[in-house]
Order: C-alpha cells, then sequence, then structure tokens
C-alpha cells in the first residue's frame, strides 16, 4: 500500500451494511484517502467507511473490525441489525491483466491502496444491491395478495394508505441506489488513475452492478405504476361513495319538500 508495506500475497475483504448513512466527518486515525474515508489499521489492513452506511474491511482480523465498528457507533444514523455481508479475498495476480476468475479471488497486480478502494468500492455497491433487492422482493410479496384479490373480485379492500406507503417503500430504495449510493457512477479513484479502469470493469461485471441496477429499477417502475393504478381505483371507489351520498342526500332533501308541501295542503 506503500514504500513501507510489505507485499502481501492475499487479503480478506468483507463489507458490511451497518447503517442507513454514517457520519464520516472527524473521524480519527490515520487517513490513506479522504474520499472515500480509508484508514489504516494496524500494519497492512485498511477500513473504508462509505456515508451510505456501509464499511468495508479489507485485511483485518476480527478483533480490529470490532474495534471499528464500537467506534463508529455513535456515527450511526438508522442502524441496520443484523448487518448485510458481501466477502471477497483479494490475491496478487501472477498475470498483468488483473483476471477475475468467476466465482474466485480478486486478482490483481499488487496489493496499491488505489486497487484495493476500487475492490472496495466495488463490495460496497453489491452490499447495498443485495439489501436493496430484498426490500423489493418483500414489497412484491406485499403487492401480490392485493393484485390477486383485484383479479378474482374485481376489487381490492385495502386502503389507500396501504397503497401510499407501499410507493413510499419503493421510493426510499430508489432514492438509495441512484442517490445516495450511485451504483452507476465510477469510483473517484478513477479520476486520477484512468488505467484502473480496466480493473473497475471487470469488477463491475463480475457483481453484475449494471445489471443488478437495471433490474432494480424495472421492479421499482412496476411497484410504481401497480401502487399509483389501485390507489386510483381505491380514489374511484370512493368517488362513487360519495356520489351515491349526495344522490341519497337530494333524494331525502326532495322527499322532505314534498312532505312539506303536502303537510301544508293538509291545512
Amino acid at each position: 500500500m506503500n514504500a513501507d508495506t510489505p507485499p502481501v500475497p492475499q487479503l480478506a475483504a468483507r463489507a458490511l451494511q451497518i447503517a442507513d448513512r454514517i457520519n464520516t466527518a472527524g473521524f480519527e486515525g490515520q487517513m490513506l484517502s479522504a474520499t472515500p474515508l480509508a484508514l489504516r489499521i494496524g500494519e497492512t489492513g485498511i477500513a473504508v467507511i462509505l456515508r451510505y452506511g456501509v464499511v468495508v474491511f479489507i485485511g483485518l482480523s476480527a478483533a480490529e473490525e470490532t474495534s471499528v465498528l464500537d467506534r463508529l457507533g455513535s456515527r450511526l444514523f438508522g442502524p441496520i441489525t443484523p448487518h448485510d455481508e458481501e466477502t471477497a479475498r483479494i490475491h496478487v495476480a501472477r498475470e498483468s491483466e488483473e483476471p477475475i476468475p468467476a466465482g474466485g479471488p480478486i486478482l490483481v497486480k499488487e496489493m496499491s491502496l488505489e486497487r484495493l478502494l476500487i475492490v472496495a468500492d466495488a463490495l460496497a455497491k453489491s452490499v447495498v444491491l443485495g439489501r436493496s433487492e430484498r426490500e423489493i422482493a418483500n414489497v412484491f410479496d406485499t403487492i401480490e395478495p392485493f393484485a390477486s384479490e383485484l383479479a378474482m373480485l374485481g376489487r381490492t379492500s385495502k386502503s389507500r394508505v396501504a397503497m401510499l406507503k407501499l410507493l413510499g417503500a419503493a421510493l426510499l430504495v430508489q432514492h438509495r441506489v441512484s442517490g445516495r449510493v450511485a451504483v452507476g457512477e465510477k469510483p473517484d479513484v478513477l479520476w486520477d488513475r484512468p488505467d484502473l479502469e480496466r480493473l473497475y470493469a471487470r469488477l463491475e461485471d463480475e457483481y453484475e452492478l449494471k445489471e443488478r441496477e437495471d433490474t432494480l429499477n424495472r421492479k421499482l417502475a412496476v411497484i410504481a405504476e401497480t401502487a399509483t393504478a389501485l390507489a386510483d381505483i381505491i380514489d374511484t371507489k370512493r368517488s362513487l361513495r360519495l356520489e351515491i351520498i349526495v344522490v341519497i342526500l337530494i333524494a331525502c332533501e326532495i322527499v322532505l319538500g314534498f312532505y312539506e308541501i303536502f303537510a301544508r295542503g293538509g291545512h
């Protein structure tokens, strides 16, 4: 990672999503990078702390990981328990092209800080996508009974509030993936090291980042359309009820009017 660090043939990497957001300002430690925040831990370890709630440990022992997590405890917004996790092993490659064998370790030419930051970025995005995929699957599981009820009965017993909650859940996932995390954007380190574009492209392909983001966006669009359609149906049903109530009130008013007329005529 620098001239004073002995070469390391392999390192274990672990990405944890521990919160919705992490306050990284003023975090003390031997800083290796400011964006993203990367700290030296021990002789060869690195902790990469990302503001969208993910911390990536590279070459840390279990005790060192626990120590970092304890220090982050007061900086978490929306803590997540249990933590979502993505793991990998990083090996120094003999070949110069830094291949990534399918399902195997991530091979790099050397354990440079820039390469490790790129690996951390891919792992962090993958773990966020994993959590978002599970949340969207849960939303689909919730929508399915609504759609089945509508198909079988031609109506739904669910409230408009329930529909809006589903829509809100979908919007939160979309905000996380496209806004805070920006899965489709390349890591900042590539601005200074464009020669590492190929490594990031291989990682992006290995973890299917673009494909998973596109799939999520399609599912989000389906959820939004479904929730909006169901809400419109509920609104239409409510409007029909109001119209019926208005007609009944008018009819009552007419009946009362005729009653008064007949009552006066009788006198």
